[in-house]
This record gives structure tokens, sequence and C-alpha cells, in this order.
């Protein structure tokens, strides 16, 4: 099969969604300048570098109330800081509820029982027994083609790991199940790991 995307593709649901898998969740905490909180997961996200550490999120739609996006990327305009929280497989369900679009003043926290704590370098909440917390300061927000395409990049300037995570001195993702991302409804967890050694050349 082939098809030009601006074509369309024939089929009962959209196919990219599911090639590009799977991906991380990046759970985005943020507070606007009125002290309004907002937790939601974004699954277009990743790191893009070491040194600084540094990482990206995209924002692919909008709500009425918020000038042609969503709360998070909104927020962040305003307050320039986010923490990405890392989703771990029991925290699925409360990690699917964060994702409605409920009206700007709604506190996802609260929504769906998150417990929070603050940040520590950042002015904005996080989830507090997440596997892993990343604080981040806005480095630039590029606008894509699309109504409604943005991409957040920002600078890691604090990190937050839970203690059971760490085995051997090494983070552990097998402890916890990183979720992820596939296509359509469908989501997968790590379970088992194995290593390649890259080739001296």
């Amino acid at each position: 099969m082939f098809y030009i995307p601006k074509n369309g593709h024939g089929l009962p649901h959209n196919p990219f969604n599911a090639v590009v898998t799977p991906r991380p969740i990046a759970w985005i905490s943020t507070r606007d300048s009125d002290g309004n909180e907002n937790l939601a997961p974004y699954s277009f996200f990743n790191a893009v570098a070491y040194e600084p550490p540094q990482i990206m999120f995209a924002s692919t739609s909008a709500k009425q109330d918020r000038d042609g996006t969503k709360d998070t990327v909104s927020n962040i305009r305003e307050t320039e800081v986010f923490c990405v929280n890392i989703v771990a497989y029991e925290m699925r369900d409360m990690m699917n509820k964060t994702s409605g679009a409920y009206p700007k003043e709604t506190n996802e926290f609260e929504v769906a029982g998150v417990e929070k704590a603050e940040c520590s370098e950042i002015d904005a909440p996080r989830v507090a027994n997440a596997p892993a917390s990343l604080e981040c300061k806005l480095t630039q927000i590029v606008k894509l083609p699309g109504e409604a395409n943005f991409t957040v990049f920002g600078e890691v300037v604090g990190v937050h790991l839970r203690d059971d995570c760490i085995k051997d001195g090494v983070f552990d993702v097998t402890s916890f199940s990183p979720l992820a991302r596939l296509g359509y409804r469908d989501y997968s967890r790590v379970e088992n790991l194995f290593s390649l050694t890259r080739p001296e050349v």
C-alpha cells in the first residue's frame, strides 16, 4: 500500500498514528499566571539533547477558550516553565482521565486524584509519585504547518527520580514499566530489556 497523506488513505482510521510507535508520554504539568494548574499527556514527545539536557513535545489541537492552542502551551507562553512527568503503567487510568478537554480553570490533578508536589527550580506543580519528573525552562515554541500545531522545546533544569526506581546506580525502567503510546486507542508498557554494543570503528 502507498498513499499520499493530502489525498487520504482510504482506511477506517489514520495509519500514521500507528506507524511511529511506540512513543513515550510526557505528562505535562503547568501553572498559569493566575495560579490555575493544569496536567495533560502528550505523546509527541522525546529528549533531543544531552548537554544541556533538552526535551521537546508537540501540541496538535486547540480549545475554544485558548486562542488556537491548548492549556499547556498557553500556560507555557505565559510563564516559560513546565514539568514533564513520566507515566508509570500503574498511573494509566489517571493519565487518561487528564486527557479530557476541560475548561481552562479545571485542575486535572483534582479531577484525576493525582497527588502533587511543588517543583524545586521552577514555579509549577509536579506529579508527586511519578518515577521521574523533569523541570523545564522554555527555550522556544515553533509554529508548525497546520492550524494548531506547535512544538515546544525546553531545557531541563531539575530532575526528580523516585528512589525505588534507582537500582545499583541505574535508573531502572523495569521497576515501574513506563507507558508508551501506540496508534488508535492502543498503549503498551516497557517490561523487557536487551542491550546492544555499538561497533568500534
